[in-house]
């Protein structure tokens, strides 16, 4: 089990999120937008030719490792109704870039969900989601389903049974995302989802595990998101099963605590987004670490 991170967490330039991990000693990265030479940040497979050159040549000279390509594939942004293009010429790119690089995976989603429609159109998400993992798996690379705000988001079982018509497909699973996901698994009025349930039930075919943590507030209809093992996102539970079972993969943190990425409006402090990034890194190696030693975790 190794940790890395989602690096545009700890800021937007390259250059910031290679230097928080080298604070970190973690030697790979999991890389979803970037600034380059201080030009607008997007994602790794938008920017041009040009700034992914000189990422390329960045990453490499600092001896690092894109184990992961966090991209926007198919994500809560796209609609199922509406045309594929978007999503397969980000594929498209993904994989280039990917090859490049010796990326292994590539997050992608389930596009989003349809808030006020009974008809969720699962047979065309299925469809899209196997061109898609096609177009990965032919060039050896794997694509892992999020559980965000999308199809298999939307409970455990929406996962098993995507899973279960999209062959090849793995999954990143994420310990906060529940917290905040209507539970659509079970009757309405829908009841937030339990991270431990949910993982419960899709460990089997999990390969890599997103590290984000909070706690629902009712009163403001949203989540605060806090460091790992503090909130309802059962990291330490988690974490100590995934030991347990023997599990190799990485674990990726995604703070959401100094920058808040889905809001606009956040004016966080680079410097702030820094600090707090490092500081959950370093919580998340003590939750491992006395998991992997139970016995010094009792000592202390």
């Amino acid at each position: 089990m190794f940790i890395t991170g989602i690096s545009d967490e700890a800021g937007k330039e390259i250059e910031a999120q290679i230097r928080a991990h080298k604070e970190l000693g973690w030697d790979k990265m999991e890389i979803r937008d970037v600034s380059i030479d201080g030009g607008p940040a997007d994602n790794l497979h938008n920017i041009s030719d040009a700034d992914f050159d000189r990422f390329e040549k960045l990453v490499k000279d600092a001896g690092m490792e894109v184990y992961c390509l966090s991209s926007r594939i198919a994500n809560w942004g796209k609609q199922i109704d509406e045309p594929f293009d978007s999503s397969l010429e980000e594929a498209r790119r993904s994989i280039v870039r990917m090859k490049r690089l010796g990326t292994r995976f590539a997050r992608i989603m389930s596009f989003a969900v349809r808030k006020d429609a009974g008809d969720q159109m699962p047979n065309e998400r299925f469809r899209r989601l196997r061109e898609l993992v096609r177009m990965f798996e032919g060039e050896g690379l794997t694509a892992l389903h999020e559980n965000c705000m999308n199809y298999g988001g939307m409970g455990w079982t929406f996962t098993l049974e995507m899973l279960e018509h999209v062959p090849g497909l793995k999954l990143v699973f994420d310990t906060g995302n529940p917290v905040f996901a209507d539970d659509r698994s079970k009757a309405a009025p829908w009841h937030k989802q339990s991270a431990w349930e949910f993982y419960d039930h899709v460990r089997d075919h999990i390969a890599y595990v997103h590290i984000k943590d909070g706690v629902w507030n009712p009163a403001k209809n949203g989540v605060d998101f806090c460091f790992p093992g503090d909130g309802q996102g059962d990291v330490k539970k988690i974490i100590h099963d995934l030991v347990s079972r023997g599990y190799k993969g990485g674990l990726s943190i995604e703070p959401h605590v100094g920058a808040v990425y889905h809001d606009p409006r956040s004016n966080d402090a680079c410097a702030t987004a820094y600090a707090s990034y490092v500081e959950y890194g370093r919580r998340l190696e003590k939750i491992v670490s006395e998991a992997l030693r139970p016995d010094l975790a009792a000592a202390t």
